[in-house]
């Protein structure tokens, strides 16, 4: 037994001995050789640059080219010829799609409800060269308004880097990318329309409220042909 005069230390035969210098250094942290801390520098210098670098180049990427397109009349046009009045929807679609045909009346829908406020909406087309021929009387059966270019080498959509049918891409008139969607599901138009809705709010332009529920209830009421 020990008395409480004695030290833990003393209690357990532990000698109490004062911090030498030699265990002062060796409970200092290890300083690099000067050699690799230069390796060091080298490398977060390195990896600061490609950084930069990748940052530039995502950047470059979130701005469309003004890419020459050809018109399903067969005309053609810069993208940016689209842009003069306000933001604009890009739509890559194809005939044998079935999500886009979904919503594709909904585009045409924006397309209207919205084009007073100078919003427009250009649909890109990617049939292929032998099924070319079905787009045209597609569109005019359907009686679709909006702007409709077409890409059967896929050029503009290698441009683009679309990959899916359909991507949906909202750009500002200054060609950058505002907000991008891919594939469709019913209910994803309530969220290509929020997001014209906040664009517009945000850039204070005025537009009349668009009710999808109201208006899919009066368009099935027509027994219009129709695809919601």
């Amino acid at each position: 037994m020990y008395t409480h005069t004695q030290t833990i230390s003393q209690a357990f035969g532990v000698l109490e001995k004062p911090l030498t210098k030699d265990h002062n250094m060796r409970t200092k942290r290890a300083v690099l050789p000067s050699p690799f801390k230069k390796q060091v520098k080298l490398i977060v210098k390195r990896l600061v640059i490609i950084i930069a670098l990748i940052s530039s180049f995502l950047s470059a990427q979130d701005k469309v080219p003004n890419i020459r397109l050809k018109m399903i009349n067969g005309k053609y046009a810069k993208l940016y010829d689209f842009l003069k009045e306000g933001p604009m929807i890009i739509d890559f679609w194809a005939t044998w799609c079935e999500p886009c045909k979904k919503q594709m009346r909904y585009l045409d829908l924006f397309y209207n409800h919205f084009k007073p406020t100078g919003f427009n909406v250009l649909t890109v087309n990617t049939d292929s060269p032998k099924s070319m021929s079905k787009v045209k009387p597609y569109v005019r059966t359907k009686g679709f308004e909006f702007n409709v270019a077409v890409d059967p080498n896929s050029q503009v959509k290698k441009r683009l880097k679309v990959q899916e049918m359909p991507t949906t891409i909202i750009i500002d008139q200054d060609g950058s990318i505002l907000y991008r969607h891919k594939g469709y599901v019913p209910g994803d138009e309530v969220g290509i329309l929020k997001a014209i809705t906040d664009i517009l709010d945000k850039k204070g332009i005025e537009y009349l409220p668009l009710d999808l529920d109201k208006v899919q209830a009066v368009k099935k009421k027509q027994k219009l042909n129709i695809d919601f």
